[in-house]
């Protein structure tokens, strides 16, 4: 049988929804859905105090404390992480601007990894072991080497799919 335009784009659809693309798409949705509910969670009271212990002891960002005060911080934040959870949602549609969400992603996930070296209650006190990390800030902040990873994955795939999607 000869390959037409309508075999190939029925070839196409198969192959974008195998069970490791679907899992693709469902791995980036939860990330989007992450960010942009911690998005819309930094516009309140008690995220915005929640965050500031993590950004005050931080040298890379702790400056933003006296440049926007810490609801202007958390409201700059909030913003940034909606963006990314938007750009992200974007993958089916347009790999390339999902891309920059997971660039996006990537750096937030670098600079929250850092909180773990500079936020004081990271090691469990009475333990000799550094191993030993607190519930929180040590664990809570643990769970963001596996979005950190994720997020690269994403950068990659989205840039891979908008550099086939070119051709």
């Amino acid at each position: 049988m000869a390959r037409t335009e309508t075999t190939v784009r029925d070839e196409r659809f198969y192959d974008r929804y195998t069970t490791p693309s679907a899992g693709a798409l469902l791995v980036t949705y939860a990330l989007a859905l992450i960010f942009l509910w911690f998005g819309f969670l930094k516009f309140t009271q008690y995220e915005a105090a929640g965050i500031a212990p993590l950004v005050m002891n931080s040298p890379l960002v702790g400056w933003w404390h006296g440049l926007f005060g810490i609801p202007g911080t958390a409201r700059m934040l909030g913003v940034y992480e909606i963006l990314t959870g938007l750009l992200l949602a974007a993958r089916p549609f347009n790999a390339r601007i999902a891309s920059i969400g997971g660039a996006m992603a990537t750096i937030c996930f670098l600079i929250t990894i850092t909180f773990m070296f500079t936020t004081p209650g990271v090691v469990q006190p009475g333990f000799d072991n550094p191993l030993a990390i607190s519930a929180f800030p040590g664990q809570f902040l643990l769970k963001d080497v596996v979005l950190l990873a994720v997020s690269i994955w994403i950068l990659f795939a989205a840039r891979s799919e908008a550099s086939i999607a070119k051709t």
